[in-house]
């Protein structure tokens, strides 16, 4: 488990909370840091493939979460959150372990601080 445990309830667009996200992700793991990236609510729209962020005004962030896999960030999607927003879990980037409430709850409680975003 990782140092760190970010949490992220926010979807990817409509404000900056995904993008701070993953820039902390980035940024402990560069640090060579344990970075776990827990994707709650609306959150896991974050790891759905082929987002379209036409008109939001906001960077594209699926080529930024492949980079923090690709730098050993956990990152985790909760089940019933991708239930709840319509997503099946073939339409997930590669690499995002999908995850039940109580495996979350011990990633939380494995990581030495905790962030929430």
């Amino acid at each position: 488990m990782g140092a760190i445990a970010m949490i992220l309830r926010r979807s990817p667009y409509g404000d900056i909370n995904a993008a701070e996200a993953v820039r902390h992700a980035m940024g402990g793991a560069a640090d060579e840091l344990g970075v776990d990236l827990i994707l709650v609510d609306s959150g896991v729209l974050l790891a759905k493939k082929g987002q379209d962020d036409t008109g939001t005004g906001f960077t594209n962030l699926e080529g930024v979460l492949k980079d923090c896999i690709d730098m050993g960030v956990g990152v985790f999607a909760d089940k019933l959150s991708i239930k709840a927003q319509h997503i099946d879990t073939e339409e997930l980037v590669e690499g995002v372990k999908v995850v039940n409430g109580s495996e979350i709850a011990e990633i939380v409680k494995e990581a030495k601080t905790t962030m929430i975003f």
